[in-house]
């Protein structure tokens, strides 16, 4: 017997219907195996072909019985193949869904909603196409069979929409935003109406009860305390390992930063505030007036609290940047993203201190115009910098924290109109020169955490401009207090050819000096008072804070030091690292500039199938007896410390012999993220060619949660002595 076409696929769907059935009975006793799961996934790739098409078939169907079409064989041919292509392509679909919900991202009421109206358009409509040419099947059930399949397969895109980009996301564009209505200080409570309300704005839509994706729930405490199928959220007191803040912190591209970087990022405020939350244990009880008065966290979540009147969404009358312009600019040293989803307005963010130069701020020429925030945390701006910030008009909120602003370039800010939040906190700025800035300028939103200023001018300023929300060490119980700056270090650089002293110094008089060369940590007691330079002539670790009666210690500052006699003329990658991963790329590997702990910041090279192999070349021989590699131990994302590091050496590359080797500690369940320095040493001897190898740990052990699987090594700098 002769199959056709038309047979094979009327048998298809009578069986396809069969097996959708048995899904739907015993959907919820079968586990999909992990092979399957890839056909699961492909449902959102082929629904579009079946709306299509049934869509155009209902509508032939709608108006088959009508005299001009009821005779016309082409017509009648022409909509029974697209409704019985249209239909088999549905059940398709719908089981590939099927298979995609036993997945554990998914769950809840939508869901069902989803499934069962998608089951109804391959129900409904495999009934119309084998009752059509009954004799009893007249227009009104053509109609109504029609109209039936048009609005099931509606609601079923609207429900899929909605599980796949969140509630509302039709008429988003359109929607006033909810506002999440603020609890007065002294009744927040840290977790329900600081830590709750940033997760339901910016985590809600893609960790939902109806869409949990990663398994991840962030709707209540009990669900988020659970985790996810990447396992807990955060680690109680350890922020720098805990899964939310490396996803938070991951650069945007990654497919893995939170939130996806189509969607409102969080502020910075926000991510200092559950950076502070997960180092406090992630606390779920207290009040925020429970924290002491000088807890970081009591102190932001104030000002969250009592959030300034310009943070209204505004309509921008600009045009939105070239993409290329975008693409371009942004880089391992800068971030450069929308402010919300389909605006024009960007925000800036400038990391990493060693690549900072004026040039930067030049770079940006070309989106001056949508520059509307700009965060440059932590980098070595200086007052005449300010001069090229002024040109960005449209600037809104400027970030200057524990920069080297002194107040004499705050005159070049005068003439931003649109400038409503200045943050100044861990400058130097002083008392007059942010009053006569403040004078003049409209900005409502100023912070002077941590200056120079004592509590009577900081008192005096919030008298004297009762229009701006002065925030100087607030504490949310109209108090001040005073936080020290770390110490003044006179030198830049972490690296060091000849041996020095290391001088450490303090602006306020009658501050103490505490450091520490072996690791620990300084307190105000037991660790060494600083009288007297330092010697520096090996490698170590200055560990540093500032003391004074009276007030707060300042934070850890922890300033590594290596020494690096030689650098070579020449230096080549024998073993390239993952292209994805390629931030040490030869000559960086000699530059003086350091990878942090932050992995993804541009600056490890990353190896997990290569091991690590580079060729360094002298034109005059050099009398080394030690080459230092640095690596970074992080379990968190899947990096271990090389097996073995061997030095080879001779007087060209054919002629080497092994020198030496160095084996790191294998890593242990709990240990932190850390940088080494892996230094081998040899006898002294004269070199023209030195070939470094770090040899790869090929599979995470067996007490990792990531076991079996391959591990990263992360390399960085070299040094020759």
């Amino acid at each position: 017997m002769k199959i056709t076409l038309k047979g094979f696929a009327e048998n298809l769907l009578f069986a396809a219907n069969i097996f959708i059935v048995f899904l739907l009975i015993f959907g919820h006793k079968i586990s999909i195996p992990l092979w399957l799961q890839p056909v699961g996934r492909m449902h959102p790739m082929l629904l579009h072909f079946p709306i299509v098409i049934l869509m155009l078939a209902m509508v032939l169907e709608f108006f088959r019985f009508k005299t001009a079409y009821a005779k016309e064989n082409l017509y009648q041919n022409f909509t029974s193949g697209l409704l019985l292509l249209g239909v088999v392509f549905s059940a398709i679909t719908v089981i590939m869904g099927l298979f995609l919900s036993r997945e554990p991202a998914y769950g809840g009421a939508l869901l069902d909603w989803h499934k069962w109206t998608g089951v109804s358009v391959v129900f409904v409509g495999s009934a119309i196409y084998w009752c059509r040419n009954a004799a009893w099947y007249k227009a009104p059930f053509a109609k109504a069979g029609a109209v039936v399949v048009t609005l099931a397969l509606i609601m079923t895109g609207h429900y899929g929409a909605t599980l796949t980009h969140g509630e509302n996301f039709v008429l988003e564009p359109i929607t006033p935003a909810k506002q999440i209505l603020k609890v007065p200080i002294d009744q927040a409570r840290v977790f329900e109406d600081v830590i709750l309300p940033i997760f339901s704005q910016k985590c809600l839509n893609c960790h939902n009860l109806e869409k949990a994706k990663g398994g991840l729930i962030l709707a209540d405490a009990k669900s988020m305390l659970k985790g996810g199928k990447n396992g807990q959220l955060f680690v109680p007191g350890k922020p720098e390992i805990s899964l939310l803040l490396q996803r938070i912190h991951l650069p945007m591209d990654e497919k893995k930063h939170m939130p996806p970087k189509d969607e409102a990022q969080l502020t910075d405020d926000e991510t200092a505030l559950l950076s502070l939350w997960v180092k406090q244990n992630g606390e779920m009880k207290k009040k925020v007036l429970d924290l002491a008065e000088n807890d970081s966290l009591r102190i932001l979540a104030a000002v969250y609290l009592t959030p300034p009147e310009m943070a209204e969404e505004e309509d921008y009358d600009f045009s939105a940047a070239d993409e290329d312009d975008i693409k371009k600019l942004s880089n391992n040293y800068r971030v450069i993203s929308p402010l919300a989803k389909n605006s024009p307005a960007l925000a800036v963010v400038v990391y990493d201190k060693t690549s900072f130069k004026p040039d930067v701020l030049k770079e940006l020429e070309a989106i001056k115009k949508q520059i509307v925030s700009l965060n440059l945390s932590g980098m070595p701006v200086k007052d005449e910098d300010l001069k090229v910030i002024a040109e960005f008009k449209n600037l809104r909120k400027l970030i200057l924290n524990f920069t080297a602003i002194k107040g004499d370039g705050l005159k070049y800010l005068k003439d931003l109109k649109h400038l409503h939040t200045l943050s100044l906190s861990g400058t130097a700025v002083g008392y007059k020169t942010v009053s006569d800035y403040a004078n003049k300028s409209g900005v409502k939103y100023l912070a002077l955490w941590e200056t120079q200023m004592n509590p009577a001018e900081l008192k005096q300023l919030q008298k004297q401009y009762r229009k701006i929300n002065v925030v100087g060490g607030f504490n949310g119980t109209g108090q001040f207090s005073s936080k020290l700056n770390p110490p003044k270090l006179n030198v830049e650089s972490r690296l060091f050819k000849q041996a020095f002293n290391l001088e450490l110094k303090h602006a306020i008089k009658g501050v103490e000096i505490r450091y520490t060369l072996d690791g620990s940590e300084p307190d105000s007691a037991k660790a060494p008072l600083y009288k007297n330079p330092i010697p520096v002539s090996k490698n170590m670790i200055l560990k540093t804070r500032s003391y004074k009666k009276g007030w707060i210690s300042s934070d850890l500052l922890e300033f590594p030091l290596y020494k690096s006699t030689y650098k070579p003329d020449s230096i080549s990658n024998l073993l390239l690292p993952e292209e994805n991963l390629n931030g040490g790329r030869a000559p960086a590997l000699i530059d003086g500039q350091f990878g942090s702990i932050d992995i993804f910041q541009g600056r490890w090279a990353g190896y997990i199938k290569n091991d690590f192999s580079t060729l360094m070349l002298f034109k005059q021989p050099v009398l080394a007896q030690a080459v230092g590699l640095n690596a970074i131990r992080h379990l968190a994302n899947n990096s271990l410390l090389p097996q073995v590091v061997e030095v080879w050496g001779g007087k060209d590359s054919k002629n080497l012999k092994l020198l030496g080797t160095y084996r790191p500690q294998a890593a242990k369940p709990g240990d932190v993220p850390l940088i080494v320095n892996m230094e081998v040493q040899f006898k002294p001897q004269l070199l023209s060619c030195i070939k470094l190898v770090a040899k790869t740990t090929k599979k995470l052990p067996a007490w990792h949660p990531g076991k079996g699987k391959p591990a990263v090594m992360f390399v960085d700098e070299i040094f020759i002595n």
